[in-house]
C-alpha cells in the first residue's frame, strides 16, 4: 500500500540545544536562531510542495505538544500564509523521554552514571534511561501515529521521534537509527520508503 507523502521538520533551536542539554519532555522555548530556522523551513517547504504542483494548504499539519515544536509550527504556518493556530497536536509526537537525565549534558551523565551511559552506547535503540524511555518504545507510539495518517502531512516534532520513525520504516536498521543526524532548519521528505533531506 502506498503511504501518503510526509514532510518532517524538527523544531528550531533552543538554548538547551546550544548548551547540549537533554531536553526530552522538558519544555524550553525557541531562541532567536530557532525562530529564524522555522521561517527558513517554511520557505523550503513551500518550494518543495509547489514543485509538485500543490499548495501548502493542501496538506494536513500536526505538531508535538511541546512548545518548541508548536512555536515552530506556528511560525511556519504564518510564513506560508496559513492560519498559525490551525493545526493538530498529537501527544504521540512528543520527544523521547530521558527521565532523570533531562536537563543534563552527556558530560554530566558520564560523570554521574558512566556504566549506564556505556550500556546506552552498546544498545541505543533498546536502552531505557532511568525514568525515561527507549527508542524502541518511542517507535511503538510513532507506529500507531504513522499508521493512522490518512493524507499528505507536514509534521513538526523532534529529533528522537524522527529517528524512531526512520528505524520503524526500515530506512535504516533500528540499531543505527539513533545515530542519524536530524538537523534544525531542514525539511525531510518521506515518500516511497525513503527519506530525502532539504536545506
Amino acid at each position: 500500500m502506498t503511504r501518503p507523502v510526509l514532510y518532517y521538520i524538527r523544531h528550531g533551536e533552543t538554548d538547551w540545544n546550544v548548551e547540549g542539554r537533554l531536553q526530552g519532555w522538558h519544555d524550553p522555548a525557541l531562541n532567536a536562531v530557532g525562530r529564524r530556522q522555522a521561517a527558513v523551513c517554511a520557505d523550503i517547504l513551500r518550494d518543495l510542495i509547489e514543485r509538485d504542483g500543490q499548495s501548502p494548504a493542501d496538506y494536513g499539519y500536526v505538531a508535538s505538544p511541546l512548545q518548541r515544536a508548536r512555536q515552530t509550527a506556528e511560525i511556519m504556518r504564518a510564513a506560508l500564509g496559513l492560519d498559525p493556530g490551525d493545526y493538530h497536536v498529537d501527544a504521540r509526537l512528543r520527544e523521547i523521554g530521558f527521565g532523570e537525565w533531562e536537563g543534563l549534558t552527556f558530560r554530566d551523565v558520564r560523570s554521574r552514571a558512566p556504566q549506564a551511559l556505556a550500556e546506552r552506547e552498546r544498545n541505543k535503540w533498546g536502552f531505557v534511561p532511568p525514568g525515561g524511555e527507549s527508542y524502541a518504545q518511542v517507535a511503538l507510539r510513532m507506529r500507531e501515529w504513522y499508521d493512522a495518517l490518512d493524507g499528505k502531512t507536514v509534521v513538526i516534532a523532534h529529533g528522537g521521534t524522527a529517528r524512531a520513525l526512520i528505524g520503524l520504516l526500515g530506512i535504516t536498521r533500528p540499531a543505527e537509527a539513533p545515530s542519524v543526524d536530524i538537523g534544525q532548519g531542514v525539511v525531510y521528505r518521506f515518500a516511497n520508503g525513503s527519506m530525502s533531506r532539504f536545506g
